[in-house]
């Protein structure tokens, strides 16, 4: 698996429709290492992709995503608020989108704290079902996590106990044993959190790079995978810095 390059935010979604499977092909074509999606349960326990509780934002529908049927997301445009060249694009599912996956890119499975218990669990067994456990991480506050691994012990965590202080984030993170960690602009660059982190291989995800030069810095300081929006921005400095887009292996 690759050890460090971008992280594509919601796939591609400067320029294509967030969390949708034209966002991951275009992140794929590009060569990043990393995908990053949010998941959702829906009313009848189908797992989709969307960031926001409500599909208001990004689809023509309107109402709290786990209050509707995966029949009934199914039916929503979830490309054309972006552009029209992208009407018809469906809300995925996850198992449709890890259908398309190549097997040798970081996926970045986000799971946002206070939903539905059920969600870390369902997750985790999916990636089991679709053998993906090498390449998917659950990024979650540790009792997602800790839920999960009741069900797949040995499923990759990313520690999002944002919330702390920088030196609690990484004392709690190398403490539960977590494969990532995602720092984020509220901590700054934080060096010493950094090399410390780096003792004990835990691998740093970074919320957000907003140019190739913060990512620059970002990388001279040792964070693996800045989190980026428009990757397509980035290629040049990845190539620049000895870091080769990756060629997808299905």
């Amino acid at each position: 698996m690759p050890k460090r390059g971008l992280c594509a935010h919601r796939g591609a979604n400067a320029t294509h429709p967030e969390n949708t499977l034209p966002a991951f092909e275009e992140a794929i074509r590009l060569g990043v290492q990393m995908i990053e999606f949010d998941v959702k349960m829906t009313r009848d326990r189908a797992l989709m992709l969307m960031h926001d509780e409500t599909v208001d934002r990004t689809t023509d529908g309107q109402g709290r995503l786990a209050d509707l049927t995966l029949a009934e997301l199914l039916q929503l445009d979830a490309g054309k608020k972006k552009d029209p060249k992208f009407s018809g694009t469906r809300i995925p599912t996850l198992d449709g989108a890890l259908a398309m996956m190549p097997r040798n890119v970081w996926l970045n499975c986000h799971i946002h704290p206070k939903l539905d218990p059920e969600l870390g669990p369902a997750v985790a067994r999916l990636l089991q079902k679709t053998k993906r456990k090498h390449q998917a991480f659950l990024a979650a506050n540790s009792d997602v996590v800790e839920a999960a691994r009741k069900i797949v012990p040995d499923i990759l965590s990313c520690d999002m106990d944002r919330t702390l202080k920088v030196e609690d984030y990484v004392s709690h993170c190398i403490k539960s044993k977590a494969d990532f960690i995602q720092l984020t602009t509220q901590y700054g660059i934080p060096r010493e959190a950094i090399e410390e982190l780096k003792r004990h291989q835990v691998r740093i995800n970074y919320t957000f790079a907003e140019t190739p030069e913060d990512a620059r810095k970002l990388f001279a300081a040792g964070v693996d995978f800045p989190l980026v929006n428009d990757p397509a921005r980035f290629i040049p400095l990845i190539r620049e810095l000895g870091i080769t887009p990756l060629k997808p292996r299905s």
